[in-house]
């Protein structure tokens, strides 16, 4: 029988041990591509695409990551880029308050990994990384490949890693399987935050969504929609004019055309500056016209004229029944500005039966879209001052469970002055 030496064995251990110690070293190692950065103070001030990050030239433009620590000790980093030919470009990469500086040079053929330097992380949790541009004023950076960690920190440490930069969307499903023939749907949203390109929407339904907008700097929409029967995901121009929602009204000053490209319908929206801090009321309605009709209306109520005012009405082909599949959301739409958070608090849900009666939703369950399931952790639900809240955005420690079920106090007080039958 053959029999190991004690000095085979030891060579034996050493060797297991060296390969461990190597596999560790390559597993820590992560690569965050460039194309997930976001630059600031404008989030448009760069080329950012799946390619990476092109047209940078100005100091006044920094480049942030965010990532996840689970690990502290030191992270060891290198950028990745192709440089600019016969050029050099001087960085400065900070991280948990320590920074270096470092420079990067090449021929432009190929893409070259420049070491920018060893980062102590004092603490889990999240992190911002900084990279700023020191070079001349139009003096261009080069190509931005990726941002490259290793080391003892750099081990499990979580970072988006896809080149969508949205935070996740967050949904409110309202249970009221126990209800039928719902006529009227009621909700309030009070926006705590309001990043550009934020849709906080307060009465979704199965043929429909209503909510309010953040468009650009100075304009702000409240936005109604209903969808099309018959399934086309994109071009409106498809879809037969039997499949096609119909315009019956719209209010004063209200735009009214086609959506598609998330399934196709019709679309109308009024321009309104809506104010942060204050409760917007949203009110959706369905009337059935006969078997196979069915009218939905959206209205809003102008906290200036203190008058509900109509934003427009569709008849909706296939249907013939009353509002089902309850729900609200909070949506980042464009992800140049994915970093920042989100959040907006949805109270006073009510909902009215055929039969006249009212009925105070008081339990929501969380959700999110594929980008919260393992890419964007920090997407929130809770409870606060009374009202149901959504956050997104942030990258704020913790998270909320999907299908995780939450309960607001009930209000008791029937909303009035409603323009229901």
């Amino acid at each position: 029988m053959f029999r190991e030496s004690p000095r085979m064995n030891f060579w034996f251990c050493a060797l297991v041990l060296a390969a461990h110690a190597s596999l560790t070293t390559a597993f820590a190692q992560l690569r965050v591509p460039a194309s997930t950065a976001y630059a600031v103070p404008d989030p448009e001030g760069v080329d950012i695409s799946r390619q990476g990050v092109m047209g940078w030239k100005e100091p006044a433009t920094e480049l942030l990551w965010f990532g996840e620590f689970k690990h502290t000790g030191e992270a060891e980093c290198a950028l990745v880029l192709r440089p600019v030919p016969g050029a050099e470009s001087r960085f400065r990469l900070t991280i948990s308050g320590t920074a270096h500086e470092f420079v990067a040079k090449g021929d432009g053929a190929e893409p070259v990994t420049i070491p920018a330097g060893k980062f102590p992380i004092p603490n889990a949790g999240y992190e911002k990384i900084t990279l700023q541009l020191l070079n001349p004023p139009g003096q261009p950076a080069g190509e931005i490949q990726a941002l490259v960690l290793d080391g003892p920190a750099a081990a499990d440490a979580h970072f988006n890693l896809k080149s969508r930069r949205n935070a996740a969307s967050v949904h409110l499903l309202y249970p009221t399987t126990r209800l039928t023939n719902i006529t009227a749907f009621y909700c309030e949203v009070t926006a705590l935050t309001d990043p550009l390109w934020t849709y906080y929407m307060a009465c979704g339904w199965h043929r429909g969504y209503f909510g309010m907008q953040v468009n650009s700097a100075t304009e702000r929409r409240i936005i109604f929609s209903v969808w099309d029967s018959g399934g086309e995901p994109t071009d409106r121009g498809q879809v037969k004019t039997e499949d096609r929602v119909q315009l019956m009204a719209k209010g004063e000053g209200v735009y009214c055309g086609d959506f598609g490209n998330e399934g196709t319908g019709g679309h109308s929206h009024l321009v309104f500056p809506w104010r942060t801090g204050q409760a917007q009321k949203f009110l959706v309605t369905a009337h059935p016209e006969d078997a196979t009709h069915t009218v939905f209306s959206g209205y809003f109520f102008d906290p200036d004229k203190r008058a509900w005012r109509l934003i427009s009405s569709w008849r909706a082909p296939k249907e013939g029944g009353y509002l089902r599949g309850l729900y609200s959301f909070s949506e980042n739409f464009g992800g140049a500005n994915g970093q920042l958070r989100r959040k907006a608090l949805y109270g006073n849900q009510w909902i009215r039966t055929a039969d006249g009666q009212w009925h105070e939703l008081t339990t929501a369950t969380f959700s999110f879209d594929s980008t919260g399931r393992a890419d964007r952790l920090d997407r929130f639900m809770g409870v606060e001052n009374g009202q149901f809240f959504l956050s997104q955005g942030g990258f704020i420690p913790g998270s909320s469970k999907y299908r995780e079920k939450f309960e607001r106090p009930a209000t008791g007080a029937v909303p009035t002055g409603l323009p229901v039958e």
